[in-house]
């Protein structure tokens, strides 16, 4: 059964499509594409539709990712649809969590940063809007270490669980 995955940031347009294509990436370049379905989404619906910001895409391009998601609200619909719900920061996690239409939807909610282990200083994933290229760039380094970090733990369980 695939494991789908869908990543939330405020505006859909640095940190969760970036995480989005990260995760895509891992998952691939372990021939799991099968096991697992990615998705991104925001909790601010002002950009749907769009691309991620044009500084996050050169950062990421940089990196060897692409980010062609078109921004889009999280929905109820997305509760039912996805098994992880991953809030970049803790507005985004409490906005998840008013939302979430269930006690067990609250508990598909995790916060990216749990899986950040190389980078004790950070409680979030900053949003790097406001930033210049150091924040886009520390935010990347953040979802790499995340999502690494995440899927090892998700490969865990499913071996586990067989």
């Amino acid at each position: 059964m695939k494991k789908k995955i869908l990543f939330v940031c405020l505006g859909n347009i640095c940190r969760s499509p970036a995480a989005q294509a990260i995760m895509q990436k891992y998952v691939d370049d372990a021939g799991l594409q099968n096991n697992f379905y990615i998705d991104s989404a925001g909790l601010y619906a002002g950009h749907a539709g769009e691309l991620p910001d044009p500084r996050m895409r050169q950062h990421a391009r940089r990196r060897g990712y692409q980010l062609l998601h078109h921004s889009r609200p999280v929905n109820t619909s997305d509760f039912n649809e996805f098994d992880l719900i991953v809030a970049m920061d803790d507005s985004n996690f409490h906005g998840l969590r008013r939302l979430a239409p269930t006690i067990e939807d609250q508990n598909k909610i995790i916060r990216m940063i749990d899986y950040v282990k190389g980078y004790p200083q950070y409680h979030s994933v900053p949003d790097p809007y406001y930033e210049g290229a150091e924040g886009f760039e520390i935010v990347l380094d953040l979802l790499e270490d995340g999502c690494r970090n995440l899927l090892d733990s998700l490969i865990s369980q499913q071996t586990e669980s067989n």
